[in-house]
């Protein structure tokens, strides 16, 4: 499994997940096989200069990516990326590595629209 994290900074599992997934300058996708890290890939968010609606999702699924943690998500974007066949994670925030290990033990799921998505 792949799951992609908004992040604030280049430095993998070690970095802060980012408040808004689509404002964020990286992403980090990290392969999960029977709950240990098996591969860690930070990636430039393509898109942090132009956000535009669909676009990330698209980006995010295209990885390969069944989950997207962030600290928060518009309604629009919770949608398309449930369409897209990804679980979107909100409402968390810390150490990648934190949020991730919080995400495998059961204690991290579902996804609420942030105040300040027009932002």
């Amino acid at each position: 499994m792949k799951i992609a994290f908004a992040a604030e900074e280049n430095k993998g599992v070690e970095g802060l997940l980012a408040y808004h997934f689509g404002r964020c300058p990286y992403y980090v996708f990290v392969e999960i096989e029977n709950n240990e890290i098996k591969n860690v890939e930070t990636k430039e968010n393509p898109y942090y200069d132009r956000h535009e609606p669909g676009v990330v999702p698209q980006f995010i699924a295209g990885e390969g990516a069944k989950v997207i943690i962030a600290g928060g998500m518009g309604p629009r974007a919770i949608d398309w990326f449930k369409t897209l066949g990804v679980q979107p994670v909100t409402g968390v925030s810390g150490r990648i590595k934190d949020v991730l290990k919080e995400y495998l033990a059961g204690r991290l799921s579902g996804a609420a629209p942030c105040d300040d998505h027009e932002r």
